[in-house]
C-alpha cells in the first residue's frame, strides 16, 4: 500500500491534528458559521419548554440542563475539523496526503462548488466538505497506485491553501 493511501498513525499522534515538529505553512479550522447556532438553540429551548409545561419537579427543568448544552456542543463538534499544510503533508481532518503526490491545485469558487460536488464529482474522490464554508480547493493527485484521482477540501482561504500546496 502506498503512503498516499495508508492511514497509519504514528505513536503519540492525535488523528486529524497534524501534530508535527515543524511550523504549519497553512492552518485553518473550519468553525461552524454563526448562522448554524440559533436554530439548534431555539429548538432545544422550545422542546424543553414543551416538557416544562407538562411536568412538575425535576422533569420540568431537566430538559433545559440536557438539551441546551447539547445544542451548544453540536456546532462546536462540527467545527473541530482542521485543514493544514505541515511537514510536507496536507492534513484534512484525520486524513493526510504527502505533498509529493500533489500534481495540481485548483481553486473551486463558491459559484462552482455545487457542480464540483455534484455532477462533476468523481465517486473515487476524497472529500472533506463543510456546507457553511463557501469555497474549496481541488487537489489533483499523481500516484498511479492510488485509485483516488483528487481531493476536494473546503476552505475559507482557497488561494492561500493553493499557494501553500504549490510551494510544497
Amino acid at each position: 500500500m502506498q503512503e498516499s493511501v495508508e492511514a497509519a498513525i504514528p505513536a503519540g499522534d492525535t488523528p486529524g491534528q497534524g501534530n508535527g515538529e515543524g511550523r504549519p505553512v497553512f492552518r485553518e479550522r473550519l468553525y461552524a458559521s454563526w448562522w448554524t447556532w440559533p436554530l439548534p438553540l431555539v429548538g432545544a429551548v422550545l422542546m424543553s419548554a414543551q416538557v416544562h409545561m407538562g411536568y412538575p419537579g425535576v422533569r420540568a427543568w431537566l430538559p433545559y440542563v440536557v438539551l441546551v448544552p447539547l445544542a451548544i456542543a453540536i456546532p462546536l463538534w462540527l467545527g473541530r475539523t482542521k485543514v493544514e499544510v505541515r511537514d510536507g503533508e496536507l492534513w484534512a481532518g484525520d486524513a493526510h496526503l504527502p505533498l509529493r503526490f500533489v500534481e495540481d491545485v485548483e481553486v473551486v469558487p463558491a459559484a462552482d462548488k455545487r457542480r464540483a460536488l455534484g455532477p462533476d464529482l468523481d465517486p473515487a474522490a476524497f472529500v472533506v466538505q463543510r456546507p457553511w464554508v463557501p469555497t474549496s480547493v481541488r487537489v489533483w493527485l499523481d500516484d498511479e497506485d492510488d485509485p483516488t484521482p483528487y481531493w476536494v477540501v473546503s476552505t475559507r482561504r482557497p488561494e492561500e491553501l493553493a499557494a501553500a500546496l504549490k510551494r510544497g
